[in-house]
Formats: structure tokens, C-alpha cells, sequence
């Protein structure tokens, strides 16, 4: 069975140093910097989906107009790309015939 307390940040023993490690407020803050400071790949495939991975957590995280926005421009990519696909799906047959 799982532990379900979560991990003690080691922010609390440098950055967070005389907050309490399990209030939940300081233990968000704590998930908060180490989001803000993660520092990973850039101008590459794992960077780019890094960043698709970031912005599915944040908008998980969001609410009300922002969580809509989200959703909204997550509809427009897909749209894009069912067009685009089907765009060249029309080209590959049209070229055959």
C-alpha cells in the first residue's frame, strides 16, 4: 500500500528553511520553485515534449478562464492537425489517381 504522505521537499533545508514541511501550503510553494527552476532540454525532441508535459500539468492545475483557455487552444492544435493530416491524406490519393 502507498504512503500517502508525499515526499519531504529538500527545499525545506536550504530555501524554505523555518517553514513546516507538512503544512500544504508550504509544501505547494516548495513543488511551485522546483517548477520554476527545472531546468531541462532545449532545441530538442525531449525538450519540446518537456514542454507539452509542463503545459499539460499547468493547465491541469488551472481553473476557471485559464483551464477554458487551455482547453481551447489544445482544440485548435488538434484541429490544425487533423487538417494538416487530412490535407495531405487528399494530396497522397490525388497524386495516386
Amino acid at each position: 500500500m502507498a504512503d500517502p504522505t508525499p515526499e519531504r521537499s529538500p527545499r525545506f533545508d536550504d530555501d524554505l528553511l523555518g517553514l513546516d514541511p507538512d503544512d500544504p501550503e508550504a509544501q505547494a510553494f516548495a513543488a511551485h520553485l522546483d517548477r520554476m527552476l527545472h531546468e531541462g532540454p532545449t532545441f530538442t525532441i525531449e525538450g519540446y515534449l518537456d514542454g507539452v508535459r509542463t503545459f499539460a500539468d499547468s493547465a491541469n492545475r488551472a481553473e476557471g478562464g485559464r483551464w477554458w483557455a487551455a482547453v481551447a487552444l489544445a482544440g485548435l492544435l488538434l484541429a490544425i492537425a487533423a487538417y494538416t493530416v487530412y490535407d495531405a491524406l487528399l494530396f497522397v490519393v490525388g497524386t495516386w489517381l
